[in-house]
């Protein structure tokens, strides 16, 4: 395969102007346990294999590969703004998440069985991606998005989210730390959790968990992929089925949103 492998979901698809996808790690030229879209610029993949898989996302979007901005993701809630400079590829700021008014530029954020999460008010011209691991959910990464979406002119009750492929809940074995975590903030979100195949261990929905926090935060539409990064191997990287294997080097698929230029 020559062409990125990319997956859409229906509201987002149906915006006229927008682009979006929530890429697999296929078609890409890495290799290995990279194999074959990896698109982290922090691991320890060839650099350069790296920069061709990103100019494929990009071009699968229409754009050049310098139109396609990251982050170094931090598990935090800080947003920045992607304004008309922007910033050179692998310079990004120290964020969890990005906004922006400008058409022609790529939001791009990198995943491995966290959720990707994907934000448009089509009217406003105003589009906004998040990396939402648990603690950063937890912590208001997507609600942070929705408040910087509306500095810049949105109005969440138009926002489209979207939350792209991640670790499911039959896969995502968590212990109290986490559990203690979400209920200490609202009670109602033990319906997140399942009984767990170990005691003293649940089985986390987080996509559901981020779907409920965005519409508890007012966004005017919310729709999940439902798929699971650590079930389907030959289509995506992720972090939990590389730890049950043992360890060792990783790659990340990319999900990103453009208004076209």
């Amino acid at each position: 395969m020559t062409d990125a492998e990319y997956l859409t979901t229906p509201a987002l698809a149906a915006v006229t102007g927008l682009r979006h996808g929530f890429f697999t790690r296929r078609g890409g030229v890495s290799e290995g346990p990279w194999a074959a879209l990896n698109c982290s610029l922090s691991g320890q993949d060839d650099r350069e294999k790296v920069r061709e898989n990103r100019r494929r996302a990009a071009a699968a979007l229409g754009l050049d590969r310098p139109a396609l901005h990251g982050l170094h993701q931090v598990h935090g809630i800080a947003v920045a703004e992607v304004d008309a400079a922007g910033w050179q590829e692998g310079q990004g700021p120290q964020a969890d998440a990005m906004v922006t008014a400008r058409p022609g530029i790529a939001l791009g954020i990198v995943t491995a069985d966290c959720a990707p999460v994907l934000f448009a008010d089509p009217r406003a011209g105003v589009i906004g991606a998040a990396h939402a691991g648990w603690r950063g959910a937890v912590d208001g990464v997507l609600e942070a998005v929705l408040a910087a979406m509306e500095r810049l002119g949105a109005d969440r009750a138009r926002v489209t989210a979207s939350v792209g492929p991640c670790i499911a809940q039959p896969s995502y074995e968590v212990g109290p730390d986490l559990r203690d975590a979400v209920l200490a903030q609202d009670a109602a979100h033990a319906r997140f959790f399942a009984a767990g195949r170990r005691e003293g261990r649940w089985q986390f929905d987080l996509a559901g968990y981020c779907a409920a926090r965005l519409a508890a935060a007012g966004a005017g539409r919310v729709e999940t992929a439902g798929l699971d990064t650590l079930a389907e191997e030959a289509r995506f990287f992720s972090h939990r089925r590389r730890t049950l294997a043992g360890g060792g080097p990783i790659g990340h698929q990319i999900s990103a949103i453009a208004i076209a230029p």
